[in-house]
């Protein structure tokens, strides 16, 4: 494999002249860098990118943590991450846990100790004093969807509204008793979908109708029993919150087996819509959120942190963006 030197020596110049000519450091005469690109090129002279990133203190490189790609909203969000990184100059590395503290852990322990400048994490809440250790140490970071910490960046959605308002909008359908398809309250968007969902009931006077099931929470299983639950135990139950799309779909099934007509006798509603819901057979209702526009921003902090390096005292960011409701079929 050639070298810098390899590459001085056939185009005839010095090495710091051929460093500066492809890093673009400073002037080089036209002709001279001219003869050097196609002297390196002849040579098929590659850059080492892991001691030059070693030399500059930054990798361009940043690490995402999420719970999951597939069906997820987090997958329009790393998509937006993507994007404005990669115009802004940097790579990304990709880490899924299923909300498993374990891994997540690991997938910190190992980003922490490899090749980025930063992190971007949905965390589960239990690894807290590592997210602050990073911190502390000059690894920036953000949290996305998930705010956990208070002195760590973030950007989320207003869940809290989002569950108040989607209480109000099915009551204003006709709809008495709401059931709430919830996932676990040390979560920061299910508490705070729960709690607005649960300010809503109270300030219409109405009952309160929570269900929880053991398997893995965003998935069509756990939409399915929760919503079974739900049928089997509330005989007036006219209208289901899910927590994300998918749990949604689930509650389709359980409804349509129970022989139920949807929107005219039950209506189901998602609290974080996903493409796939307006792809079902019955359109799903949904609270959407500006994903995309959410990635680009988090990817926008984390790497203003970056750049403005270990010395600066930079002041934690909280941003939270509205969702919109979405009428479609199901209600």
């Amino acid at each position: 494999m050639a070298t810098l030197k390899d590459v001085a020596r056939a185009a005839n110049v010095d090495v710091s002249t051929v460093s500066r000519a492809l890093n673009n450091t400073s002037h080089v005469h036209p002709d001279t860098k001219a003869r050097i690109y196609a002297v390196a090129e002849a040579l098929g002279y590659r850059p080492n990118f892991i001691a030059q990133a070693l030399r500059q203190g930054r990798r361009y490189t940043i690490g995402v943590v999420v719970p999951r790609l597939h069906l997820a909203i987090f997958s329009e969000i790393v998509q937006g991450i993507e994007a404005e990184a990669r115009k802004l100059g940097y790579s990304t590395i990709i880490c899924t846990t299923e909300d498993d503290p374990k891994v997540e852990l690991d997938c910190l322990n190992r980003l922490r100790n490899g090749f980025v400048d930063g992190i971007m994490i949905a965390g589960t809440g239990r690894n807290s004093r590592i997210l602050r250790d990073l911190h502390a140490s000059g690894i920036p970071v953000v949290q996305i969807m998930r705010k956990q910490e208070p002195r760590i960046s973030s950007v989320v959605a207003d869940f809290e509204a989002c569950g108040e308002e989607a209480v109000h909008y099915l009551y204003q359908q006709g709809c008495r008793t709401i059931g709430l398809i919830s996932g676990s309250l040390h979560l920061a968007p299910y508490q705070e979908r729960y709690r607005g969902y649960c300010t809503a009931i109270q300030a219409l006077a109405l009952t309160p109708h929570l269900s929880e099931a053991t398997t893995t929470v965003n998935s069509f299983e756990y939409g399915y029993l929760c919503a079974s639950q739900l049928l089997t135990s509330v005989s007036t139950l006219d209208a289901i919150l899910a927590a994300v799309d998918l749990q949604g779909l689930g509650a389709i099934r359980a409804v349509t087996e129970h022989g139920l007509k949807i929107p005219q006798q039950i209506k189901i509603m998602s609290l974080t819509g996903h493409e796939l819901g307006s792809m079902l057979e019955t359109p799903m209702t949904s609270m959407e959120m500006p994903a995309h526009q959410m990635g680009h921003k988090a990817a926008q902090m984390l790497i203003e942190e970056i750049q403005a390096g270990k010395q600066t005292q930079f002041v934690p960011q909280h941003l939270s963006f509205p969702m919109v409701l979405v009428e479609r079929e199901s209600t």
